[in-house]
């Protein structure tokens, strides 16, 4: 079968044939459909993210993926052939979370494998382009607001990094009922998009002005929570800044940098709080299946565009470069 295939050490990318995989005890092999491209995917081949638990050298990328049950391996129950289907993006194994296309090879390519209680039958109105992108671009955001950043109904929120995590998130502050939504982003085009997604507010982060319209925006306050998808060190104390007394800031975007509290007297005595989040869990997916199968939210809108999986490379190109702006690239086997 074609698969991409990362060399971790050397960060070569390349597609290549392979052996097609047997699915053992437990397992499920999937005729993958869809397979979504993230940043997170972009630092592994750059070197700024490792596999912690990758035997070898070389991985087949991809976490986002969605397909068709294509065969059971021995001991499988509740689970069949021809089913539709997206992968969690990961497993648990004794306690600590292996990650998809990470620390075991995942969904670019034609086939992939999957312990079968890591499958989530998903409703033939979803398509598999919109499925694919569900396990991270969408769950990783909405477990951050719903589980890690507890928002809740008329709570003002921020958003900083309006990319792949962060539009979805507007989306889903929406669907929650956080008011307003405010959302802070560098790019003129990632603003318009937070506009047209549902956000209340967008705003540049370079505004000198930024904390004090963040205040104005949320009554005079400040904000319950604000959200860093960004990753990047400057956002975090940025929105320390435009916090509420008792605010919580949810660190999303990766970063190996420090995070700084500029003012840790004024961080105390507001009982501010910084919560760290990664990832969702099964119990989100299935809570995501559920919204789109019955209408109260859809994903078509951000499905940048589609390539063949022997394009992976010019996909990675298009996502480091921003070219059109994109949300998800999903590959198509």
């Amino acid at each position: 079968m074609l698969a991409a295939r990362l060399n971790v050490k050397s960060h070569a990318l390349s597609v290549e044939e392979v052996p097609t995989p047997e699915p053992g005890p437990g397992q499920v092999r999937i005729a993958v459909a869809a397979a979504g491209v993230c940043l997170s995917d972009v630092h592994l081949i750059d070197g700024s993210l490792a596999p912690l638990f990758l035997p070898g050298d070389v991985v087949t990328l991809g976490h986002e993926v969605s397909g068709t049950v294509d065969a059971l391996g021995p001991d499988v129950e509740g689970v069949q052939e021809g089913q539709r289907v997206l992968l969690q993006a990961g497993e648990e194994r004794n306690g600590v979370v292996f990650t998809r296309g990470v620390d075991y090879d995942g969904g670019w390519a034609e086939f992939a494998l999957a312990r079968a209680d890591t499958v989530v039958p998903i409703p033939d109105s979803l398509s598999f382009e919109e499925a694919a992108i569900l396990p991270d671009a969408v769950s990783t955001p909405w477990a951050a607001i719903t589980t890690t950043g507890q928002v809740r109904a008329g709570e003002a929120v921020g958003v900083w990094g309006a990319g792949g995590l962060g539009a979805h998130a507007v989306q889903l502050l929406r669907l929650v009922g956080a008011a307003p939504v405010v959302v802070v982003d560098p790019l003129a085009a990632a603003r318009d998009r937070a506009l047209a997604f549902g956000a209340d507010l967008a705003f540049d982060s370079a505004d000198e002005e930024l904390p004090r319209k963040v205040r104005e925006a949320a009554g005079g306050r400040g904000l319950a929570a604000a959200f860093d998808f960004a990753g990047v060190a400057a956002v975090r104390e940025q929105a320390v800044a435009c916090l509420d007394v008792k605010g919580r800031l949810v660190l999303v975007g990766l970063t190996d940098r420090p995070l700084t509290i500029t003012d840790g007297t004024a961080f105390s005595y507001f009982q501010q709080q910084v919560r760290g989040h990664y990832g969702s869990e099964s119990a989100d997916l299935l809570e995501l299946v559920r919204l789109v199968r019955f209408g109260r939210i859809e994903f078509s809108r951000s499905i940048s565009d589609v390539l063949p999986l022997d394009r992976a490379p010019e996909a990675v190109d298009r996502l480091i470069r921003k070219e059109g702006n994109p949300i998800r690239l999903v590959l198509r086997p």
